[in-house]
């Protein structure tokens, strides 16, 4: 027998001198390894923060002002970047070896949509909008506008072109079982916040038409994020009439 090529492929246990085949499952696992939904979800919070931190920078080099750019009531997290990354990331990746400027195209095209059907999906939904571009050129109904498009198609490039790799590599680089526990922890809590946040402007509106909380959550809503704390935490946010005005 040619003992040094079997050692290699082989697991011998020495009391019992049983062979077992290496597999897959006998080798390490790798966390969030390709496309999958643990690497999805870190994307979307990566995107979440790192997307507050991008407006909040623009907003200060802009208008030389600091102002809450945040999507949820807890951490500095906003799910409309951190699902647009998601989308970007589906989307993009199997044409992120074309030209550069076909994946801007596609990446303006791509963001643009998203952001138009956030605005709209909170609009039907909340009664609310958070973002209004009527006053802008070039504008598409008020909800995103070319140049804001023209971001979306830059960073869209520039990330899946660019920095994707390494995120990749990052991570993975996560250990398997620490990755798995963390994940999950993490989904509990943005779900939660998700949910209180929604519940918090849900009721900003009704309180606007004088609609009593019908409930003790909703009482502890009004109690704990009043139109003083919302105000502050969403500082663009207005009901459509506001907008139309």
């Amino acid at each position: 027998m040619k003992t040094d090529t079997m050692q290699a492929d082989v697991i011998i246990i020495p009391e019992t001198e049983t062979v077992f085949p290496i597999t897959e499952r006998t080798q390490k696992k790798h966390f969030a390894q390709g496309l999958n939904f643990y690497k999805l979800f870190w994307l979307f919070m990566l995107g979440s923060f790192f997307g507050v931190v991008i407006e909040t920078l623009y907003c200060l080099i802009t208008r030389h002002v600091y102002e809450s750019r945040v999507g949820l009531i807890y951490g500095p997290f906003n799910p409309v970047y951190g699902g647009g990354m998601v989308v970007l990331t589906l989307l993009l990746d199997r044409i992120k070896q074309k030209r550069d400027l076909f994946v801007m195209a596609c990446s303006m095209i791509i963001g643009g949509a998203f952001e138009y059907l956030c605005s709209l999906f909170q609009e039907i939904f909340f009664g609310t909008v958070s973002w209004e571009y009527s006053h802008t050129q070039f504008n598409f109904a008020g909800r995103t506008n070319l140049m804001y498009c023209m971001f979306w198609g830059v960073l869209g490039t520039v990330f899946i072109k660019d920095v994707m790799p390494h995120l990749h590599r990052l991570i993975e680089k996560i250990p398997y079982v620490f990755g798995v526990i963390l994940t999950w922890i993490l989904i509990v809590f943005i779900s939660s916040d998700i949910f209180l946040s929604v519940a918090a402007v849900k009721r900003v509106e009704e309180r606007k038409q004088q609609i009593i909380p019908s409930n003790s959550f909703e009482e502890f809503v009004d109690r704990h994020y009043d139109d003083a704390f919302m105000k502050e935490k969403y500082p663009n946010m207005m009901t459509v009439r506001q907008a139309q005005d």
